[in-house]
């Protein structure tokens, strides 16, 4: 006997007009209806009803404890109904996040579609490169490239991060175009600055090709390697997601176009729900549906 069920049959006692009414509308005994009464009244330790055979009357302390609980049932209600509704239709505040190259170049381009879709939805867009949790961190939807570890969290696949080698028609003017990934050896290489790789791996028709790379600048970050290989500085080795425009413009050539280039798994993940929101639900479909594999 909880008191917020108490506090709906005392409302409903006054609205109805006496125990027996308020019984056939709660489905519930006279005897139990009156058992929450006593039990309210025992708690707050006041009269909230003066009751006769023939007629019942709210005390002044029942009076202001009516407005309380109208007040109260009527804002539970009111919550109530917005979820419900949350379930049904995509609305609310989704907080999704995903890693900056692909975020920045793929994602957010197609999240106008998304957010043209589905207009009751606002969208929170964190873009970092390192690994976040997505119950510790608040987050209800990550994009993850690499390996899954999290047992917790259902994944759907969405298509291979690919990579892709290019340089600028300037750089490829001045030094050559290197016809095969052995030629990088003579050729100035951009270097992501944290990577313990020295060596960019290929796989042609006569297998897989090492070359050791030798850069002569390193940037620390994917968009500062694209900068610099668009000013002519060097060759770079940096997700198709990125260079992929500046390859169809012109502004870059793609290299080895008969070979093949490593590529890691991406994933959209979010948490087991049986009772998934419709604005998750939404961007789910959505994105699996746009980057599926």
């Amino acid at each position: 006997m909880s008191q917020f069920e108490s506090m709906t049959v005392f409302t409903r006692v006054v609205e109805a007009g006496s125990f027996a009414a308020a019984a056939k509308t709660l489905t519930l005994s006279p005897t139990m209806i009156a058992n929450h009464i006593r039990k309210l009244e025992e708690e707050l330790g006041v009269r909230l009803l003066n009751r006769t055979t023939r007629r019942q009357s709210l005390t002044e302390a029942g009076i202001l404890y009516l407005a309380h609980c109208q007040s109260i049932l009527s804002q539970v209600a009111e919550v109530r109904a917005e979820l419900l509704a949350q379930r049904s239709e995509p609305r609310g505040r989704l907080r999704v996040s995903a890693p900056v190259s692909f975020g920045v170049e793929r994602l957010i381009p197609a999240m106008a579609d998304f957010l043209a879709a589905f207009p009751g939805v606002d969208l929170a867009l964190d873009l970092n490169d390192r690994a976040v949790d997505l119950v510790d961190d608040g987050y209800e939807a990550l994009i993850r490239i690499g390996p899954l570890s999290d047992s917790r969290l259902i994944a759907r696949p969405l298509a291979p991060y690919r990579m892709m080698v290019a340089a600028s028609p300037a750089y490829l003017a001045r030094m050559g175009s290197p016809s095969a990934p052995d030629d990088l050896a003579h050729h100035t290489c951009l270097a992501f600055r944290y990577s313990a790789k020295s060596k960019w791996r290929f796989t042609g028709e006569d297998g897989p090709v090492s070359v050791a790379i030798h850069p002569r600048l390193e940037v620390n970050s994917g968009p500062g390697l694209r900068a610099a290989a668009l000013a002519g500085i060097g060759v770079v080795l940096q997700p198709e997601a990125l260079l992929a425009n500046d390859v169809a413009a012109g502004r870059l050539i793609a290299l080895f176009p008969d070979h093949e280039l490593p590529s890691r798994p991406m994933n959209l993940l979010f948490q087991k729900d049986r009772r998934m929101s419709a604005k998750l639900r939404s961007f789910i479909d959505f994105t699996v549906e746009r980057f599926g594999p």
